[in-house]
């Protein structure tokens, strides 16, 4: 599922429960709809793109950075930034 900052869900995709999530994540980001927020032309593709450690695959961040994409994904092996859990 891909929501924007608030929470609005923008698109969904449904697959197998053993299916890797990761393999959903660019054809999701392509296929975004435009959204609209200032004026002007509407928006194609998000600034950055924020995921937790089960998209921590490099190849992903290089192609995310091809499309102009920022990714901010956690780092596996990393300490969680709250402290929790």
């Amino acid at each position: 599922m891909l929501t924007d900052a608030c929470g609005t869900p923008l698109r969904v995709s449904l697959t197998g429960g053993h299916r890797n999530d990761i393999t959903q994540l660019l054809p999701l980001v392509d296929g975004l709809p435009p959204v609209r927020g200032k004026r002007g032309r509407p928006r194609r593709k998000p600034r950055t793109l924020y995921a937790d450690r089960g998209y921590d695959h490099d190849i992903y961040r290089r192609r995310l950075r091809e499309r102009g994409i920022t990714p901010k994904i956690a780092r596996r092996g990393e300490p969680h930034g709250s402290g929790l859990g």
